[in-house]
């Protein structure tokens, strides 16, 4: 049983040989433009109108409850992220204060969730780059558009090229890949406060009655649920993204500043703009009207009579995409780095380049898988098994400060949760709820994944892990 529950030491992370440490080249503005990228795709351009045909006006109340429990686990990253300034996010911390059994189930959620998500998105972003390809009439065979899932679809080229090009941005260096994220970063928020700017001279107090039509929580007719928790168990998944930044620690120049202010800025900054932009869209028009709408932000422009800036709004949304593949197959990459870094991958995906300081295999690897999985599939059925690991980490990140709360309370900690009893009450069945809320495929497949997870574990990494070697 001590094999199975063996922990990593705090002053082993210490020690770590520099040939093993990734380069130290970010600062908190790169950070927090990491979590914005990964935290603002798509969500804010489609499930505001999904979350307001749920729940009405109320929706703003659905922002609220789900940034609530965002920032409860984003404050336990924090937390843990400047106590452990080490790649490896969730993965890591658990390793360090849950053991490595637990580690082990966290690592290969966030293998699932990293790599479904990057993959989804690059096949969302290909769908809007097939309508320019359409527009402008380029030869280019519809069977290179879509995957073999898709009628008369072999393979999704787009999907695949935009893969291979975030992966050779992440390649070329930290520094770079993040440096161009800040300027895709602001094309997208300059896009949403045109959106705000247009939308709220057409204000209208009359649209936020009744604030919550369907309840708090109930079911339609049809046996569906609505509500404001109904809504907000969708738009909980517009919020995550932010976890992206504590795999940066490691490449952090000033961990126990710039660790805190990426984190919770990149959080608070997104919840912010959600609210702001919820407002201004259902001030702007009637939520009934805009709810259907695949893309609601721009349904509303239109409906003020802005085509141009409708299609600004459009444009942003293509340009946000890639950002997002961009934070995600970083933190995928780096999570694959830790794991195998820590022998329970194969260590030879674990080599750093000694130029660029990155682990170049390994994003290759991670690129590869990505572009194989958007190439073939439409992703449609198990996009949402990324939202179960996301949760799964939630709640081992928020149990390791609770653990690590009451085992060593005297251990310095740079950034301290406040009342981190009350945001564990609320972090953690928070968590628990919402993953009850996904469908029942969903949660049959992440446990179906995390069995032959284990299986790995038990056959070859139990036994070919650093600590089990030492």
């Amino acid at each position: 049983m001590q094999g199975w529950l063996r922990k990593k030491s705090f002053d082993a992370l210490e020690r770590m040989d520099s040939a093993d440490r990734l380069k130290q080249t970010l600062s908190w503005p790169h950070l927090i433009a990491l979590g914005v990228g990964a935290i603002v795709g798509t969500g804010i351009y489609t499930l505001i109108g999904v979350g307001a045909g749920l729940a009405g006006p109320g929706v703003l109340l659905s922002f609220a409850i789900a940034g609530a429990v965002c920032v409860c686990a984003a404050l336990c990253y924090a937390e843990m992220a400047t106590m452990i300034p080490a790649a490896g996010s969730a993965y890591t911390y658990s390793y360090t204060v849950l053991g490595e059994t637990l580690a082990w189930i966290v690592g290969w959620s966030l293998i699932l969730e990293y790599t479904v998500v990057c993959s989804a998105v690059a096949v969302g972003w290909a769908g809007h780059a097939v309508e320019f390809v359409h527009a402008y009439h380029w030869p280019i065979p519809e069977a290179l558009l879509a995957g073999p899932g898709t009628p008369g679809g072999f393979i999704n080229l787009p999907a695949v090229l935009i893969t291979f090009l975030v992966a050779g941005f992440l390649i070329a260096g930290t520094r770079e890949s993040a440096t161009i994220n800040i300027a895709l970063v602001a094309i997208k928020l300059v896009a949403l406060a045109a959106f705000v700017g247009f939308a709220l001279p057409g204000f209208n107090a009359a649209h936020f009655t009744p604030f919550m039509p369907n309840g708090f929580s109930g079911h339609a007719a049809d046996g569906t649920k609505v509500g404001v928790m109904a809504a907000a168990s969708i738009i909980f998944f517009a919020f995550y993204g932010f976890d992206a930044v504590s795999t940066a620690a490691e490449e952090t120049k000033n961990p126990a500043r710039d660790l805190t202010i990426g984190i919770i800025g990149s959080m608070v900054l997104c919840v912010a703009i959600y609210m702001i932009v919820a407002v201004a869209a259902i001030g702007a028009v009637a939520p009934a009207l805009f709810a259907k709408s695949p893309a609601p932000l721009v349904f509303v422009l239109d409906q003020l009579k802005q085509p141009t800036a409708a299609k600004l709004v459009a444009a942003a949304a293509v340009v946000a995409l890639p950002t997002v593949i961009l934070a995600f197959m970083y933190g995928q990459s780096r999570i694959f780095f830790v794991m195998a870094r820590d022998g329970l991958l194969p260590r030879r995906l674990s080599r750093v380049n000694a130029k660029t300081g990155t682990p170049v295999l390994m994003t290759v690897v991670t690129a590869v898988v990505a572009a194989a999985l958007a190439g073939a599939f439409p992703l449609d059925l198990i996009a949402a098994l990324a939202n179960a690991g996301t949760l799964c980490a939630f709640v081992a990140t928020i149990a390791c400060v609770v653990v690590m709360r009451l085992r060593d309370p005297g251990r310095v900690r740079v950034f301290k949760v406040p009342l981190w009893p009350v945001v564990a009450i609320i972090g953690i069945p928070g968590c628990l709820y919402l993953f009850t809320t996904l469908p029942d495929l969903t949660i049959k497949l992440f446990f179906a994944w995390n069995a032959l997870g284990l299986v790995i574990y038990a056959l070859f990494s139990r036994r070919s892990s650093v600590l089990a070697k030492a």
